[in-house]
């Protein structure tokens, strides 16, 4: 098994031995086709059930707001907002009652395996497989499940589809697991949402489809190709090159100073992107908690608050304090005016795999294509460089794109991107690392950040993701006995927990060893697809006992 250091450089390789700015105008996705799919796959729960909807989730007839719009009306579901209309005019109308005859919820999650802790962590992960796995989905009418044709892996707990950006991280434990044709399978379904959708969705849901999640298709494809056949990763191109110019929409129209959807070109006229969403309103499967914070923000705010908030969830980071002016307040989110420094990695790293592809196939036009590309993941580089580093600091930071000015108060995890994806300087790499090993690692590894704000993507909680991209990172710099600290530390307290309570977790507390991690707006979640696969394969790098 090649090492993930030597990984990422067969991505570029497979995928080299740079940016076709934007295919041509009529052989673009248009930006309306999220709507395009909402009439294929017509049950959306906000839009359909209308006052229904809006009465069920703001007096909690669930627990979770996420129950409601994954749950199967029994009937038409106009049909029942009508029957809702008429019937809760009668006296003794119960809605709960009402709910429970009108629709069927998703069953209660159960990510157990046989044999609980009493079997190996690595065994347990391997049973795990099956029981996280869901088959090729049939088309539902009733259903906000988008049906994705091949089977794939979903994370656990009530995340009962597949999310996008959890899926790479999933993937490495796959691999491990010599499961690459079900990585496959996973990478076909994507392929398929960028065909029928114009991009990769937060996950395979209608309420999500006006957002994605930090766009990791290419890497995925790049791990697959160095797990299978190098020529496999070119029957993906085409999917890639279609999801960088969802991301990349709107650029040809931009003047500095200004935004447009995912894309920002700053005062000198460099090109980054954000996090984004269509829709300036409260997120449905999280319809309650959305509207009581906007409720206490004066009428002329609350759009920008749900466009932020939203923006935020397309990052992966729900909630945290970087993207939050003042810590103690989710009112305070200012996630559309910040371009992210892990976010401009990841599209650096697509464009290198585009421009390396384009190379591989050798096709008339390719060269030309390859150089478009390089020339743009240079000058995303050399952006990133200028704007996201602080050499006072030695540090990368997000940038307030409107100002120019970098979010120094708020250190993040994010920091790690530039060193996985290949962006830092020699120099910049050795001294992320020492900042990292003096503030972020902790008893049970990488905090996430240095805040304590109560949510969940703050310290003191660590996430498998961040770990990976971190100890990799600093491994890719030369920071073996950090990458190999953090290793440890991580590991150990998956184990501890594991041992404890015969559950891998999608989070963990890394400051205090002795409690659960906790923060957000749901519970802990148990299962889990990402924390397997991190773990799983962190494992079998350490030398056999």
């Amino acid at each position: 098994m090649a090492t993930p250091t030597r990984a990422l450089v067969v991505v570029l390789l497979v995928v080299a031995c740079s940016p076709s700015d934007s295919a041509p105008a009529n052989d673009r996705m248009p930006a309306d086709s999220a709507t395009r799919t909402l009439e294929v796959t017509p049950y959306d729960p906000s839009r359909d059930l209308g006052g229904l909807f809006v009465d069920a989730q703001m007096m909690g007839v669930y627990s979770d707001s996420k129950t409601l719009v994954d749950a199967t009306p029994r009937r038409d579901p106009h049909v029942v907002a009508e029957a809702y209309a008429v019937e809760k005019q009668k006296q003794g109308f119960s809605l709960r009652t009402f709910m429970t005859r009108e629709f069927k919820t998703p069953p209660a999650p159960n990510v157990s395996a046989s044999g609980g802790s009493k079997r190996s962590m690595e065994q347990h992960i391997a049973d795990l497989w099956p029981v996280l796995t869901r088959a090729a989905d049939v088309n539902d009418p009733r259903s906000s499940l988008l049906p994705l044709p091949h089977p794939y892996v979903m994370p656990g707990g009530r995340f009962r589809e597949v999310y996008y950006w959890d899926s790479y991280f999933t993937m490495l434990g796959l691999v491990e697991s010599g499961r690459s044709a079900q990585m496959g399978h996973m990478l076909d379904n994507f392929a398929h949402l960028v065909r029928t959708v114009g991009h990769i969705p937060n996950a395979n849901r209608t309420y999500y489809l006006s957002r994605s999640q930090p766009p990791y298709f290419a890497a995925m494809v790049g791990r697959y190709a160095e797990a299978t056949d190098s020529s496999k990763a070119l029957v993906y191109l085409e999917a890639i090159e279609a999801e960088h110019r969802f991301w990349m929409d709107g650029v040809d129209t931009l003047t500095p100073g200004n935004a447009v959807r995912r894309v920002v070109k700053l005062a000198d006229g460099s090109v980054l992107n954000r996090y984004w969403d269509d829709r300036p309103e409260p997120r449905p499967e999280s319809f309650r908690e959305d509207f009581t914070i906007a409720q206490r923000l004066p009428e002329t705010q609350r759009e920008e608050f749900y466009r932020n908030v939203r923006a935020a969830a397309e990052s992966g980071w729900d909630f945290s304090s970087r993207w939050m002016r003042d810590p103690t307040s989710l009112a305070s989110l200012e996630t559309v005016l910040l371009a992210p420094v892990d976010l401009n990695s990841l599209l650096y790293h697509t464009e290198r795999t585009i421009a390396a592809l384009r190379r591989r196939r050798g096709e008339r036009g390719d060269a030309a294509v390859a150089r478009r590309f390089d020339a743009m993941a240079d000058a995303r580089r050399t952006a990133m460089l200028a704007h996201m580093w602080d050499n006072e600091s030695g540090f990368f930071y997000d940038l307030r794109w409107t100002s120019g000015e970098r979010v120094a108060d708020r250190p993040s995890m994010a920091a790690a991107a530039p060193l996985y994806f290949g962006v830092a300087t020699p120099e910049q790499g050795t001294r992320v690392a020492q900042r990292l090993a003096r503030d972020f690692l902790k008893p049970g590894g990488f905090t996430t950040t240095l805040i304590k704000s109560g949510q969940q993507w703050d310290a003191p909680n660590g996430w498998p993701p961040l770990q990976w991209l971190a100890i990799e990172g600093v491994r890719r710099y030369g920071a073996t006995a950090l990458a190999d600290s953090a290793r440890t530390k991580w590991l150990a307290l998956n184990r501890k927990v594991y041992s404890a309570t015969g559950k891998l977790t999608e989070k963990y507390d890394v400051w205090d060893l002795s409690k659960r991690a906790g923060g957000g707006e749901y519970p802990t979640q148990d299962g889990f697809g990402w924390t397997n696969g991190v773990a799983l394969t962190l494992s079998k790098q350490l030398p056999p006992r």
